[in-house]
């Protein structure tokens, strides 16, 4: 499986934007749909954006489209989200996920085959 790590969490206040990264390392990177996903404190970890092997498409929980956008750059072998407009109702753990195999749908954890070790985003009010 390919290692994950991410960066870019932080502290930031309603309306703000913060911007994720995610470098993978260990396998071919091309060969794996990746996504986001969170979890919130006492909630369950949620699907929140994926996309596909070459970038050519993309999918968004309905609570983060028209304000999250996910990228890569397969040659830097890293993900990304834009996080813009934020919400307090954002605040969660931001896990990088990769797809189990090259032709999952990544769209619950249970696609999920490599996770990243999680960053921090609180959005204050």
């Amino acid at each position: 499986q390919v290692q994950l790590v991410e960066s870019g969490g932080g502290l930031v206040q309603a309306g703000d934007s913060l911007s994720l990264s995610c470098a993978a390392s260990g396998r071919t990177f091309s060969n794996y749909v990746m996504g986001w996903f969170r979890q919130a404190p006492g909630k369950e970890r949620e699907f929140v954006a994926s996309i596909s092997r070459d970038g050519g498409g993309t999918y968004y929980t309905d609570s983060v489209k028209g304000r999250f956008t996910i990228s890569r750059d397969n040659a830097k072998n890293t993900v990304y989200l834009q996080m813009n407009s934020l919400k307090p109702e954002d605040t969660a753990v931001y896990y990088c996920a990769a797809g189990k195999n090259r032709w999952v749908v990544l769209r619950t954890t249970q696609d999920v085959g490599s996770w990243g070790q999680g960053t921090q985003v609180t959005v204050s009010s």
